[in-house]
């Protein structure tokens, strides 16, 4: 039982979105109830003290089939209430014991303008990420990582990308298309990847180019087995800066049918899970969620997939936090 509903929820204990007092911590708040945030941390622009920000990005411009990733935000925050207020599994602690981590909100876009949505989200990333907070999205669809990528890169220099993924979006791109189907071939094209440390779990399609990238195929993970599937990215990577992309269609429509782009064949959301758990050696300096499209599901299977990914991103930080490496 979590200890903290063991005496009764006084009426500051609730709504610990906005009323909270503390950035640190876990929530005695019930799951059912209150103004949701990811995983009831506090909801402010204030960065101060601020190891870690959430975002959400709910944009979904960009999509080649099925839209409806801008309520990706909304449904992953939602979903990530029942993993407040305990020790995380598999990680045997509380991430919020050693990190101050807030939800800084959504991304302010012009719904009506899309040509201005990168340049948005790249300057509003970048005003988080220059007051030294570890920036975590939500989105939206997989467009919305090349700007935050340029604005990641602005402060580390170029990437290792560690990309879960049915997809290897590195269909050919003018340098001017709003789409999640080329990001990656752009950012490579533009310097933001380093290809030769940047890897991809889980493709299920063939494109034209691999831009240099390492892809390990869905039926590889069947192959190699998670240990292989471990070693190769650590490998790959080694101690580069790297950003971790996870999109959601990586995990076979069972575990994820809420998405824009299902792809037979995927990983279990315990296989992708395992791997994430064990890639606590890579300094990621950020990190995303994409393509939760909730329209399409049932009983939240994919949101709380989404939230279960941030979850271990929070962990892996919190443990390099306590083992003396602080990462950004």
């Amino acid at each position: 039982m979590n200890e903290m509903l063991k005496h009764p929820i006084r009426p500051c204990e609730t709504d610990t979105a906005v009323f909270g007092t503390s950035l640190y911590n876990g929530s005695p708040e019930p799951t059912f109830c209150g103004i949701p945030s990811f995983m009831r941390r506090r909801l402010t622009r204030n960065l101060a003290g601020v190891d870690v920000a959430i975002w959400g990005i709910p944009f979904d411009a960009a999509v080649s089939n099925r839209p409806g990733a801008r309520f990706g935000p909304q449904a992953v925050r939602r979903a990530s209430a029942i993993l407040g207020g305990d020790a995380q599994y598999p990680f045997r602690a509380d991430p919020f014991e050693r990190l101050a981590v807030v939800d800084y909100g959504d991304c302010a876009l012009d719904y009506g303008r899309h040509a201005e949505a990168p340049h948005q989200i790249a300057a509003q990333a970048r005003e988080i990420i220059a007051h030294g907070a570890t920036l975590l999205s939500i989105g939206g669809d997989h467009f919305v990582t090349w700007p935050l990528l340029k604005a990641h890169v602005e402060r580390y220099g170029p990437l290792a990308l560690v990309q879960f993924d049915a997809h290897q979006d590195t269909w050919l791109d003018d340098g001017q298309r709003i789409d999640h189907g080329s990001f990656v071939a752009r950012a490579v094209g533009e310097g933001l990847i380093r290809p030769e440390r940047s890897i991809q779990i889980g493709i299920r399609t063939h494109a034209p180019e691999t831009c240099g990238i390492d892809i390990v195929y869905g039926d590889d993970v069947g192959t190699l087995g998670m240990r292989g599937v471990i070693d190769r990215i650590l490998n790959r990577v080694g101690d580069a800066k790297t950003y971790v992309t996870f999109d959601i269609d990586c995990l076979d429509p069972a575990f994820a049918p809420g998405t824009g782009t299902p792809v037979a064949g995927g990983l279990t959301s315990r296989e992708a899970l395992t791997i994430l758990r064990n890639l606590g050696a890579l300094d990621i300096v950020g990190g995303d969620v994409v393509e939760v499209a909730p329209a399409y599901d049932h009983a939240d299977i994919t949101a709380i997939a989404g939230a279960a990914v941030l979850q271990h991103y929070l962990g892996l930080l919190a443990e390099r936090r306590s083992s003396g490496q602080h990462g950004p």
